[in-house]
């Protein structure tokens, strides 16, 4: 009987019989700084555009505390919110209690985007499929953080780097990665 390393079954199984693609989108400092106080930490409008670009018109899987902070809905996505508060239902919104569930009401034969936050990506890394991110480069103070990636794991597909210029305060790169 042949014995499979666990990484090359997830692999094949991911591959051939999950048709649903878990992309994590985020924009992160060089320190896996994601945001303070429930804020984004910098403004980057080329970024923005990125995200409503790759978003819309998909299913967004987000933890509440990424919800509150929009000012209503994001247009032309569906808005899945994951939080453990058992009243919690905010007009425009499929609220469940974890990312499995979550993950479950998506599609499966479309691209669904995890966009955060912290825990939410920590949680979602392992089921990911495909990571786009904005690296910032700069160093932040920050109470929110992106998980450590094992780049081992993942392939970098397409980088564009962006300099600062009058409307970008730093120089960022988009990044995108398929998993191995």
């Amino acid at each position: 009987m042949f014995r499979f390393e666990r990484s090359f079954l997830n692999t094949f199984l991911n591959k051939f019989f999950t048709l649903q693609m878990i992309t994590i989108i985020a924009a992160v400092g060089q320190n896996n700084e994601l945001g303070k106080d429930n804020t984004i930490i910098w403004h980057l409008p080329d970024d923005f555009k990125r995200f409503k670009a790759l978003t819309t018109g998909h299913h967004i899987i987000m933890g509440r505390k990424t919800f509150e902070s929009f000012p209503k809905p994001l247009p032309n996505r569906t808005h899945i919110v994951i939080s453990r508060q058992k009243n919690y239902s905010p007009n425009g919104c499929i609220v469940v209690g974890n990312l499995q569930k979550a993950i479950a009401l998506a599609p499966k034969n479309e691209e669904v985007f995890v966009i955060g936050g912290g825990e939410i990506y920590t949680l979602a890394l392992p089921f990911a499929t495909k990571l786009e991110l904005t690296r910032v480069f700069g160093t932040f103070t920050a109470d929110a953080f992106f998980p450590a990636i094992d780049f081992h794991k993942w392939q970098l597909t397409n980088e564009e780097l962006h300099s600062q210029d009058e409307k970008h305060s730093f120089s960022f790169c988009f990044e995108t990665y398929i998993r191995k």
